[in-house]
């Protein structure tokens, strides 16, 4: 069966300080089951939530490059009032402007306290029903090969596809979208956000990613030692992770 998204993956300097950002940002809690800090819905840890994508925030040594993100999340609002409610809000809790060449568009760009780029987006009928987190989105040089690459990584299912964007969703209609986005520059550093996935219960998380390598993607080492989790890189080189169950 093919894996599930499970979450967004950030490096931070100080990841209780990013995650607690986070929290704020999209109204859910921080919490701190371990050596990092996993942001999710209210109401408990819930790991992985059946709905949306949660946020992991892993402590890292060294700080964020100039150089931007090739992945970064979208935020959903409802009203042009609640768009610049919510960015006055982010700017109070520490978030910055950011410009990454997007010229006069009407959502607006900003960054973490750690440099992380995001967007805020204008009201959009299609995310009316995604969560604070309307997608994430993924940088690239050919949506249609990163959609298929994707479409048989994941479960998810396609919803469009051109030459310079694909989306898809979870196969059950509910959650963030995850979109790809052609982009004229190539990926230049290891990345501060990427997505872990994760098998099913029952699923061999071997044959997983020796299917995934047949698909295209790659090892990675990224310094990680003896972890249970694989490091890969997929076939424009973005890098994701394939948890164990545990």
């Amino acid at each position: 069966m093919p894996l599930r998204p499970a979450q967004v993956n950030i490096k931070a300097l100080d990841d209780s300080a990013v995650g607690q950002f986070w929290a704020e940002a999209l109204g859910w809690s921080a919490y701190r089951p371990g050596v990092t800090t996993y942001v999710g819905p209210l109401g408990g840890f819930v790991w992985p939530d059946p709905v949306f994508l949660g946020i992991n925030v892993v402590p890292v040594p060294e700080r964020k490059t100039t150089a931007k993100n090739r992945v970064h999340l979208d935020l959903a609002t409802t009203s042009a009032a609640h768009q610049a409610e919510l960015v006055a809000r982010l700017r109070d809790l520490g978030a910055t402007p950011a410009h990454v060449g997007q010229g006069e568009v009407p959502w607006t760009v900003l960054a973490d306290p750690e440099g992380n780029e995001f967007c805020v987006l204008e009201p959009r009928e299609i995310h009316r029903d995604t969560g604070p987190v309307a997608a994430v989105v993924v940088d690239c040089a050919d949506p249609r090969a990163m959609a298929r690459f994707w479409g048989e990584a994941m479960d998810w299912a396609l919803h469009e596809v051109t030459d310079d964007h694909a989306v898809l969703r979870s196969a059950k209609g509910v959650g963030p979208y995850l979109e790809f986005l052609r982009t004229p520059d190539v990926k230049a550093v290891p990345g501060r956000v990427h997505l872990d996935l994760l098998p099913y219960p029952g699923d061999d998380k071997a044959a997983e990613v020796a299917r995934l390598r047949a698909l295209g993607a790659t090892d990675l080492d990224l310094g990680q030692g003896d972890v249970p989790w694989t490091c890969l890189a997929d076939p424009e080189g973005q890098d994701f992770c394939v948890l164990a169950l545990s």
